[in-house]
């Protein structure tokens, strides 16, 4: 009886066991909400690049001067107010485009003649109708055999063919004269000569810290046209130069004399080389010195590989 009940007791403890392994936790998968989902931020629009000049204007940026703009690109300052219609050189605003190279000028003939293509064979007052020689109709009538017609056929078989018709070939033209291009009015050679006499204490920096040469000066040396030109600048209206003297040689250099304690020429004046234009002085500089620059269409370039031997 006792057995009897314990064996009762094992299978109610078996049976509890397999039930509680039967109860499984349910997966937990979370869901993101059917509705009110924030949309995605949309990607930053990517920054604007900045305005680029078209070839031959300039776009003003903050600290320019139209004469620091002329000067950069080879010009005349009044040629440039000109170009683009302004009437006080001072008045240029940011982000202003000007045109920095001459108004489109008439070009050159350049000699080349342009004649129509004749198609070979045309005949005069027919352009591109070829030529064609008499036409023959083919004989379509069979004739009966007999010794006559074969004679015929062998009599006409022997006859030479009549020349083809060849159209005559037209008069070629002349081939056109080669033409000189056009000289330029000024040559860009320029017969140089020292500014000013004294030694050299600053040399001309490729990456652009130093744009000329600084020659030793005092107060009152005579500052000498380098090159005979015109007198495009004369005045104190560029940041870091001083009084200033720019003159233009040609269509290609411009020559720049600063920090002068006094000017003694005028905007458009004529010069000659070795003529004294300047005298040198200090202004925007803390020592006396010359500050003489070589621009070859605006950009600086190294003027003792122009000037002559060192004195």
């Amino acid at each position: 009886m006792k057995s009897i009940a314990r064996l009762g007791l094992c299978l109610m403890v078996m049976l509890a066991l397999a039930a509680c392994s039967s109860r499984q936790s349910a997966p937990v998968i979370e869901r993101a909400p059917a509705t009110g989902v924030p949309a995605p931020k949309p990607a930053a629009p990517a920054a604007t690049p900045p305005a680029l000049a078209a070839a031959g204007t300039y776009i003003v940026k903050r600290g320019d001067t139209l004469y620091g703009i002329a000067l950069d690109h080879g010009h005349d300052y009044r040629d440039i107010a000109a170009w683009n219609n302004l009437a006080n050189p001072n008045q240029i605003q940011i982000g202003q485009v000007l045109r920095v190279i001459p108004p489109a000028a008439t070009l050159a003939e350049s000699g080349v003649v342009v004649r129509p293509i004749t198609q070979p064979g045309a005949q005069s007052g027919a352009p591109g109708a070829s030529v064609q020689g008499p036409r023959t109709e083919p004989s379509g009538a069979k004739k009966p055999y007999s010794d006559e017609t074969l004679a015929q056929m062998q009599r006409d078989s022997g006859r030479s063919a009549p020349p083809p018709v060849v159209a005559a070939r037209p008069a070629e033209a002349p081939a056109p004269k080669a033409v000189e291009p056009a000289r330029p009015a000024e040559s860009d050679e320029v017969a140089w000569a020292w500014p000013a006499s004294g030694r050299i204490i600053g040399q001309f920096t490729e990456n652009g810290t130093n744009k000329g040469i600084h020659l030793a000066a005092k107060v009152g040396d005579p500052v000498l046209a380098a090159g005979p030109g015109r007198v495009v600048y004369s005045g104190q209206g560029l940041r870091g130069y001083g009084r200033l003297i720019i003159i233009k040689h040609n269509n290609t250099f411009l020559s720049a004399y600063a920090h002068n304690s006094t000017l003694l020429v005028k905007e458009g004046q004529n010069v000659t080389r070795g003529q004294k234009v300047a005298e040198a002085g200090n202004t925007d500089s803390d020592v006396p010195k010359l500050h003489f620059e070589i621009r070859r269409q605006g950009k600086p370039v190294d003027p003792l590989k122009y000037l002559p031997e060192q004195r």
